[in-house]
Parts: C-alpha cells; structure tokens; sequence
C-alpha cells in the first residue's frame, strides 16, 4: 500500500523537475515581480512534462510522503497523462479546443431538467497541467495547477486568471477580496482583483515578506535547524506548501508544509504570529472546526487536535489531543461544523471520523481502494475523492449513521482537491416549495474540473430505487 501512495506523489516533484531552476532567495524575490495577469483567451504556453525525455536520475524517494509519487523505477502511471481524444464528451470531439487550453463541455440537459437532476453537469478540460488545488467564491470557481498558473471560471465560462513564475499552486484559500495561494517553494502569495477591472489580478503580498525575512535574519535567536549544517528563520517555510486554512472569523491564516511545521499568520498585515513543530513527517493538510480547534494530518499516521489561546498580542495554540496514530499516512481532512464532525482520509482508503465535543470515535467508511486524497462536508453530505479515480458521496443520517449515497466516476487520474458550495433554487410554480442543492467541483491530475450537483437531503422514499447501502454509480463521462 505505501508504494501505491509513493506512485501517486511523485507528479508535482517531477514537474519541478522540468521548471526553470530558481537562484537564490534573492532572486526569487525579484522573480516574484514578474507575476502577471493574463486573460482568458491568450493564456501562457505549457511544456508537457510527460513529453519530455530526461538522463536525470532521481533520488531516493523518504519512506513516508505526501499524495504525489510514482514508481521506484521512474515510470509513471499510464493514466496521468493527457485524457485520449476518444474519450472527452461528442461536443468535444466535434469542437476541438481552439483558442484557449481550457474548454467546458456541458454533459447534461438545459434548465428544465435543473432543479431535479443529480449528477455530472460539466467538465472543464485543462491542457496545462495536473490540478492541485481549487476553490469556490460565490460565482467564481479558482483553479491552481503544477503549470503554477490560476485560472478563474465564471458560470462555467472561462473568466480571467493570473500566474506566477515560481512554484506550482498547491493550495488556494478566498477570505474576502484577498486570495492566497501557497506554492510548491514554500511561498504564500496573496492577490486581489483590481477596482477598475474586477478582471485582472494583482498580487499585494508574499507571506512572509522581504522586509520581515531581513529584520528576523538579523537576530541568532531567530534562527532554527532544519537539517545538517543548516538552519532557516523560523517565519519561512523552506519546502513545498501543502495546504491553507483560514479559522472562522478570517482573521488567520493556517499554513502547514513538508517541511515538518506548522505556521499562523494574521491576516490584516500578513505577519507570521508563531510556527509550530507540528509533527514527525510531512504534513499533507490542515482545517479548522468548531470551538476554535485546528486539525492537522501528516504522513507520520498522525490526527493532531490543537488549541488557541490569547497570549498577550498573539495568540499561542497547545496540542489538545492526538486522534489517530497509525501506520497509513493522513492524507486529507474536512470538518462539518453544523454536527462537529471530523472526517480523516487516510493512505489506506479509509476514512475516519470523530462527532461531538468530546471527539469520539465513531467508525470509518469504506469506499475506496486507494488512498483517500481530498475531502469536503457540507450539510449532511461529506465528499471523498481518492486515487481510485472516484468520488464517494456520502449521506449523514439524525443518528450518526453514514450511507454511500453516489460513486461519481469518469476522472482519468486520481481525485487531488474538491469543494463544495450550496445552491439554492426558488420555487417556479404550484407545488414547487424550492429546495437546496449542492454544487461539488472536482479537481483531478488528468488535467480536469469536472462540476456535479447533488442533493443534501436524500430520503428513502425519494430513492426506494436504491436498496440500502449499495450506493448509485454515476458515470462522468455518461452523456444522456
């Protein structure tokens, strides 16, 4: 089972592998200068990694990593690369991409089937590169991927997009008009869209900044050893970011990296307020729940709970609990407020989960047969994508009782991200009360988005189809 996690994470560090080497820290800031809006119809240029051919040999890979790998031997799954021809919808096949590397392709039937359906009803077909992270704001889908460009989607319409010239977008998070990406150089970039054109995007702030970097490197104190003859200032991350949360009020800003630690930043200026030594291993997620409790999970098999405190100015958090401690990695992590639930997926397929204040264990879910990479809760539903190329869809019942409602297929690659918002639709005639869906986005490494939409509230009369637990499949790649 490790080795089948090994080969899922090794796409981004070989895409790193093809980017344009960066020079020291100075230079990177100067690079940083050139990051740039784009808009949707241009787009930069994209080296397929897959491609190219190399004499490059690699290097042992640690025993225990994140979600991204491949073989011992260097070869790489067949299914990562670019999704055949044959196999994108009709009206793709018939309109073949033009002007830019990004097309959707609706699946499903116009409006007037809207308020009933379930299931797939577009894919958005990327030919930059693998997604890694994306994240949903009102009407306005982000997207990040190992091509370390952002794009950003406008009721399914392509609508603008920004890039950057170092390091692949490995998480995004949204807190009001400011958007933060963290990168695979262990930077945080922050960016807002302009007032005159709400189209182009500027980046504000890098996290941590020059001007902090230089102040802390002045002080011995400030310095911490990250290895064998070297050491870094304890407010910069010095490996890949692997994940972004902000707490419930937004006012700060959780990082956490390979590099072992865990940091918090305030929002309003972007300073780094403590860094943690969090775990034994790479720390692959991070999430924020009720109460004001912070969740991290690291491939060292560890669930850490931690606790704020208000310490004078800053505010000091405390390791509460310790979860789960196991073999399998803890690859992802959502958290349903609304119950107090906490959901882990770990590398072995399963998912865990934790309810009430007191964070009781109360089972796993089996869906899948391979490691469990992204989660998303909402309401009564919780979402697990993984590197079986699936989507579990599973319904919450008053009595704590799970149920695989929906198998959502027709990725190519392994399900790296989702998100999930709510969608609420008025009544349009007699005996039409309205109701409340849920849009669920999909961000996989064959280079697409594909966009679902599913109910919250699924009774047993409204499926005596289903018999109980054996759950609908639904094909993504299906058009009806």
């Amino acid at each position: 089972m490790r080795d089948i996690v090994r080969r899922i994470m090794m796409i981004d560090w070989m895409t790193s592998i093809y980017s344009p080497k960066k020079k020291e820290d100075a230079e990177e800031d100067e690079d940083d200068d050139n990051d740039e809006f784009y808009d949707a119809v241009e787009g930069p240029p994209f080296i397929d990694p897959w491609n190219l051919r190399t004499n490059i040999k690699l290097p042992p890979l640690p025993s225990s990593c994140d979600t991204e790998s491949m073989s011992e031997d260097g070869s790489t799954w067949e299914s990562y690369g670019p999704t055949p021809f044959y196999c994108l919808p009709s009206s793709a096949q018939i309109s073949p991409l033009s002007k830019s590397p990004w097309s959707s392709y609706p699946e499903q039937p116009g409006p007037t089937s809207k308020d009933n359906y379930i299931g797939l009803m577009t894919s958005l077909v990327r030919e930059e590169g693998h997604i890694y992270s994306l994240a949903a704001s009102g009407d306005l889908l982000y997207t990040g991927s190992s091509s370390k460009n952002i794009r950003i989607w406008k009721h399914n319409v392509e609508y603008s997009g920004f890039k950057t010239h170092s390091g692949l977008v490995k998480a995004i998070v949204i807190s009001g008009e400011k958007i933060f990406t963290g990168h695979q150089d262990g930077k945080i970039r922050v960016w807002r869209a302009t007032r005159k054109d709400p189209k182009i995007h500027k980046k504000v702030g890098m996290l941590p900044n020059f001007q902090a970097v230089f102040k802390k490197s002045l002080k011995r104190k400030n310095y911490m050893d990250v290895g064998k003859s070297h050491s870094e200032i304890w407010i910069k991350h010095f490996d890949a970011i692997s994940s972004l949360c902000l707490n419930e009020d937004h006012t700060l800003l959780y990082s956490v990296s390979w590099d072992k630690t865990m940091k918090v930043w305030r929002v309003m200026d972007f300073k780094c307020l403590e860094s943690i030594s969090a775990h034994d291993d790479l720390i692959n997620t991070v999430v924020t729940g009720f109460h004001g409790l912070v969740f991290s999970g690291s491939a060292d098999g560890t669930l850490k709970v931690w606790r704020k405190e208000s310490q004078g100015k800053r505010p000091k958090h405390y390791l509460l609990h310790t979860l789960l401690k196991q073999e399998f990695a803890v690859t992802s992590l959502a958290v349903n407020p609304a119950g107090m639930v906490v959901y882990a997926g770990c590398s072995d397929g399963i998912v865990h989960f934790w309810e009430h204040e007191k964070l009781i264990h109360g089972g796993v879910l089996r869906g899948h047969k391979l490691a469990v990479l992204c989660l998303a809760a909402l309401r009564n539903l919780v979402f697990s994508g993984s590197a079986d190329k699936n989507i579990c869809a599973w319904q919450r019942d008053e009595r704590g009782a799970h149920r695989c409602l929906y198998v959502l297929n027709g990725h190519k690659g392994p399900v790296k991200c989702l998100a999930v918002e709510e969608e609420r639709w008025e009544a349009k005639g007699h005996g039409d009360s309205g109701g409340i869906t849920c849009i669920l986005y999909s961000g996989s490494l064959d280079k697409s988005v594909k966009i679902w939409r599913m109910c919250p509230h699924v009774s047993q009369l409204d499926n005596n189809h289903l018999p109980p637990p054996s759950p609908q499949r639904i094909n993504g790649l299906k058009i009806k």
